[in-house]
C-alpha cells in the first residue's frame, strides 16, 4: 500500500461516512448523521488534488445533498455492482488500481475492496473487511474514520503541513 499514489478516495456510506444507523421517521424519512471533521476533511482533500467519491446501494435523498455540501461531483446510488461502477470510474478517470483508495464497512464492499490497491476500513468494519484491509482507521465509521486517511494520505504526499500552515495564517472557507 502506498498512500503517495492515491488520487481517487471511493467510500462506501453507511458504516463510513455515517456510524451506520439509520433514523427512520414515521412517514419513511430516513435520517443520517455526517460528521463535521470528516466533511471538512472531504473537502481540504477535494482542494488539494484528491478526487473523491461515493458508491452505495442505498438510494437517499441525504447523500446527493451531502455531496453537494461538500463538493463531491462523483457519487453513485443504489449500485447493485460496487466493482462494476468502481471500475467505470477508474476508467472514466484513466487510473490503475494503485493509484485508487477504497474505504468500506461490511460484507457488499468486498469485491469492490478487492479491485483497488489500497483497502481501508473504520475500526468497527466487519471482521471479514478488516482481514483484507490495508490499513484499518484508530477512528469509527461516522466518528473521523475518513478524516483519518484523508490526512494520512495527504501527509503521504507531502501536502498536509502547507494545508495546516494555511489555515494557520488565514484560515480557509471550508465546507464541513
Amino acid at each position: 500500500m502506498n498512500f503517495k499514489k492515491i488520487k481517487l478516495l471511493v467510500l462506501d456510506v453507511d458504516g463510513v461516512l455515517t456510524d451506520c444507523k439509520l433514523y427512520i421517521g414515521g412517514d419513511g424519512e430516513v435520517m443520517k448523521a455526517f460528521y463535521g471533521l470528516d466533511g471538512l476533511g472531504i473537502s481540504i482533500a477535494l482542494r488539494n488534488g484528491l478526487e473523491v467519491a461515493i458508491i452505495t446501494g442505498r438510494d437517499s435523498k441525504i447523500v446527493p445533498y451531502r455531496c453537494g455540501e461538500l463538493g463531491i461531483k462523483r457519487y453513485y446510488l443504489k449500485i447493485k455492482d460496487k466493482t462494476e461502477k468502481l471500475h467505470e470510474l477508474m476508467q472514466e478517470l484513466h487510473l490503475t488500481k494503485d493509484e485508487v483508495a477504497y474505504m468500506g464497512d461490511d460484507l457488499n464492499d468486498l469485491a469492490p475492496m478487492s479491485s483497488v490497491g489500497c483497502k481501508l476500513a473504520p475500526i468497527n468494519a466487519v471482521a471479514e473487511i478488516k482481514a483484507i484491509a490495508d490499513y484499518v482507521t484508530a477512528a469509527e465509521g461516522g466518528k473521523g474514520a475518513v478524516r483519518e486517511v484523508i490526512e494520512k494520505i495527504l501527509q503521504a504526499q507531502n501536502k498536509w503541513e502547507q494545508i495546516v500552515a494555511e489555515f494557520k495564517v488565514q484560515g480557509t472557507e471550508c465546507r464541513q
